[in-house]
């Protein structure tokens, strides 16, 4: 595909002609707004809803005690610890902000006023906000491993072995629209309204939790202001709302504000880990071993799981002849971890990359060399992990090498021996990170339903069961079909994000999208070509194979007339192919590189320059996939330098300021970054797609960490731990 469409939403988007869940105007439409939790954890002993339903404009405020037959959260846990989440606290309350009670207003401000007189009488307990405080105590949710223990002879004869710990600290996903809900009953079917990931899911759990059929709920997605993984499930707000809009036979609808959001909304990464690696005299890797404690949160659900993402790509893009992790998830008072732009490879790369720096200054290495002596050749793809995956093509040393002539990584090395010959300079330091991530989800979610249409009129109508959330879908999907099909992109036009539309959808996450629908919308417009080539051949009394398909339209080989679609409709009927696709995961990999100068006096790290080098296989969309990496670069950046949940002694995070607080990246904070890519399409699909969107997440933060510890040229790797604050830095470099 070529670079030269505009993206069809911008316009729109960006006039404010979007139309999101908040936009949505509906007759008699409730507003609901929650009472939560002030305390980390505690035994509820009483809600009194009762000065809340005096307040005027308000239709009704209900807690737990008040609606016994609200159902819990749907029991998604993935291991032995089981804990009912409820959609409302019972008896006790085990993350700050936990739903206590539920008020209906006629709008926001009336329900915001009625919950402000909700009151709440709880017994506070000690709050564990750490994943090795609650391993300590036995909150094990879910073991798991990767791979196979290591002898000890190899650690024994190894040249070198490098040990140490690392945090990866519980972020924000920080959509720019917070989590969203508009439920509206009529006769026999519910319509629900939300800004969500995975809209077939959502109607699944929704029509199982309310006891109704499947086909009696349409779950639609209209514009979402982003998502990276924090929109992908039911929660209990989402059933307290449904439940109570088919209980009063009224539209309801709850927004989540930021302050909200930043209380209660869900958590990425939370990791501790323990690293060994070892390598002989000439740095050949020779084992490497991982061990995780993982925070997920106070209920066993569907981030229990996740951390095993993380065992099984500890191998990274090395050839390591023995690789073990084990993962332990355990339980802890704040709210659950979920998948978060990248979801356990992130935190599978950087305990890698930060001690494969390590390993080069024990073996007075290069970095990029010791590297390049590891990584994986081309010609051993298929390649099998010592972790169980299988990788399906790459070049990992073309990544490298383009990374560092982009970066000038020879110059920047002469600049940094000038600076450290000069006491009066500032140090900068060199960091490097290459990494492989797992593209599609895994069995179970390596499918989705998609569809192809034509009208009499012309056009195309190209369905799927993925939902966008910021990834331009919208001008993405036609134009592949429109290539696939020889016609004008203008043409075409999609349809997702509605259950009524396909019988199934797994939706949009794990960089599938154009993995998986995009090769499935190929597929089907090549179906709906041969279909229609034997509609004509019928018509014209000819063999299938004496025509032929160009330019939007079938011919006879030998002839000149020929059929567009519209008239081919008009004669033989509806066109529509419509298929359940199934591909097989895929592997993107990089490499990305930063150097940073550092004030050691102030603890002040400025990002001098960022490279970033994706292969993502076939880009369906240049422009697009490069956005895709310039904005999770950003996140990575992000991770590495700034965000962070802080929490007090009470368990209670200290996020009272909002974004004043939990810091995000501004424009202002954005170095230079160029971006890069090499191409090895994936053999799984004819598209030759992998996922492209979360590399920047991937590679960006251990690129920083390690050119922060370059600079200031420390011993051991424990002294930083992200985020990267003056504080660490100013810590680390005394």
């Amino acid at each position: 595909m070529v670079d030269r469409w505009l993206r069809r939403e911008d316009e729109r988007l960006l006039t404010g002609a979007g139309r999101f869940v908040a936009d949505l105007r509906v007759d008699g439409c409730l507003d609901a707004v929650f009472a939560r939790s002030e305390v980390a954890h505690g035994v509820l002993r009483e809600v009194d809803c009762s000065a809340a339903r005096e307040v005027p404009g308000v239709a009704g405020a209900w807690s737990a005690a008040d609606l016994p037959g609200l159902p819990p959260m749907p029991d998604a846990r993935e291991g032995a610890a089981t804990r009912e989440w409820p959609s409302l606290v019972r008896d006790r309350v085990r993350y700050p902000g936990e739903a206590l009670a539920v008020v209906l207003g006629d709008d926001r401000y009336r329900a915001e006023d009625g919950a402000a007189r909700v009151r709440s009488r709880i017994d506070p307990l000690p709050a564990v906000v750490t994943a090795q405080e609650a391993a300590g105590l036995g909150h094990v949710a879910l073991r798991g491993e990767a791979g196979r223990p290591i002898d000890d002879e190899v650690w024994e004869q190894a040249a070198v072995v490098v040990e140490s710990s690392y945090r990866q600290q519980l972020l924000m996903p920080s959509p720019m629209e917070c989590r969203t809900i508009l439920c509206v009953p009529g006769g026999d079917r519910l319509t629900v309204w939300s800004g969500h990931q995975a809209p077939h899911r959502l109607r699944s759990e929704l029509a199982r939790l309310l006891d109704r059929p499947e086909e009696s709920v349409r779950v639609v997605v209209p514009d979402t202001g982003g998502a990276f993984g924090s929109k992908s499930a039911v929660f209990p707000e989402f059933i307290t709302v449904a439940w109570l809009a088919v209980r009063l036979g009224r539209p309801v609808r709850w927004i989540e504000d930021r302050r909200e959001s930043l209380l209660v909304a869900t958590r990425g990464r939370g990791q501790d880990q323990h690293v060994r690696l070892a390598a002989d005299a000439d740095g050949r890797l020779l084992a490497y071993e991982l061990t995780v404690e993982a925070d997920v949160g106070a209920y066993p659900h569907l981030g229990v799981a996740f951390p095993m993402q993380t065992a099984w790509m500890a191998t990274g893009p090395y050839t390591t002849p023995q690789v073990h992790a084990t993962v332990r998830s355990v339980l802890t008072n704040t709210m659950v971890t979920y998948p978060y732009r990248g979801a356990g490879r992130p935190e599978a790369t950087s305990p890698l990359e930060r001690t494969m720096d390590v390993l080069a200054t024990r073996l007075h290495l290069d970095p990029a060399e010791l590297r390049r002596r590891n990584l994986i050749p081309p010609e051993r793809f298929p390649y099998r992990t010592p972790t169980g995956r299988t990788y399906d093509s790459g070049d990992h040393v073309a990544a490298l090498d383009l990374a560092l002539r982009t970066l000038d990584y020879d110059g920047w090395r002469a600049e940094q021996a000038r600076r450290r010959a000069d006491p009066a300079a500032p140090p900068v330091g060199i960091g490097l990170s290459c990494y492989v991530e797992r593209s599609g989800g895994e069995k179970g979610s390596l499918h989705d339903y998609v569809g192809v249409e034509a009208g009499e009129d012309g056009g195309v109508v190209a369905r799927c069961g993925a939902a966008s959330s910021g990834q331009s879908h919208a001008t993405v999907f036609p134009a592949l079909v429109a290539e696939t099909l020889g016609v004008e992109p203008a043409r075409v036009r999609l349809i997702e994000g509605d259950t009524d539309e396909l019988p199934g959808g797994v939706g949009s996450f794990g960089s599938r999208s154009a993995q998986i629908d995009g090769a499935g919308l190929q597929h089907a417009a090549t179906l709906l070509i041969e279909e229609a080539r034997e509609r004509a051949a019928r018509l014209w009394d000819l063999p299938v194979e004496e025509t032929a398909w160009s330019d939007g339209a079938v011919h006879p080989v030998r002839g000149t007339a020929a059929m567009g679609l519209s008239e081919l409709v008009k004669r033989t009927g509806p066109l529509r192919i419509d298929e359940r696709y199934e591909a097989d995961m895929a592997f993107p990999f990089g490499t990305h590189a930063a150097v940073v100068e550092v004030d050691p006096d102030l603890g002040a790290v400025r990002v001098l320059r960022l490279v970033a080098v994706d292969d993502c296989g076939r880009a369906l969309d240049p422009a697009v996939v490069r956005g895709q990496a310039f904005g999770s670069v950003v996140q990575g950046l992000g991770q590495a330098l700034y965000e962070g949940v802080p929490f007090g002694d009470d368990g209670v995070p200290l996020l009272g300021d909002g974004l004043l607080d939990y810091l995000l990246p501004t424009y202002a904070e954005i170095p230079p970054i160029e971006l890069g890519e090499t191409r090895t399409p994936t053999p799984r699909t004819p598209l030759g797609a992998k996922g492209a969107g979360e590399s920047g997440c991937i590679g960006t933060p251990p690129a920083i960490v390690n050119a922060v510890a370059d600079a200031l040229r420390l011993d051991h790797p424990e002294r930083l731990q992200m985020p990267l604050t003056p504080d660490v830095v100013w810590r680390a470099a005394a």
